[in-house]
């Protein structure tokens, strides 16, 4: 079983050298976008880095879905994600915080999902098998 606080420095470290920001700037409730100033082209290389960290494959997609925010998905009805959405986030992203994105399930909030905690449950998962 994976220690999560050793899985929390790894990711913290990863973030760090990615995204250029300070150790205290990744917090646990931190989120990748908003706090910490990820842009779409971070994620690839998020991922790099934790695959190596980690010594672990992440297959394309599975820690970033790009098909939930899709126009041909059916899930966005007026700026917001439907319940149908909703239901495919708790399956496709069972690390995220769903209960809480459910409130208020605006577009924009989607980027809110992706927090430093949610890495660090999805990392533990793949590791734990």
């Amino acid at each position: 079983m994976a220690d999560q606080e050793e899985i929390f420095e790894k990711i913290q470290e990863v973030l760090e050298d990615a995204l250029g920001v300070d150790d205290d700037e990744v917090t646990p409730e931190a989120t990748l976008v908003g706090d910490l100033g990820a842009e779409s082209i971070d994620f690839l290389d998020i991922v790099f880095r934790l695959e190596k960290a980690f010594e672990l494959k992440i297959p394309r997609a599975e820690l970033f879905p790009e098909d939930l925010m899709s126009a041909d998905a059916g899930y966005v009805e007026d700026g917001k994600i439907n319940a149908e959405g909703i239901a495919a986030m708790r399956t496709k992203l069972p690390h995220a915080d769903i209960d809480k994105f459910a409130k208020d399930p605006k577009v924009e909030n989607v980027q809110n999902l992706y927090t430093v905690d949610m890495l660090c449950k999805f990392i533990g998962s793949k590791l734990d098998g």
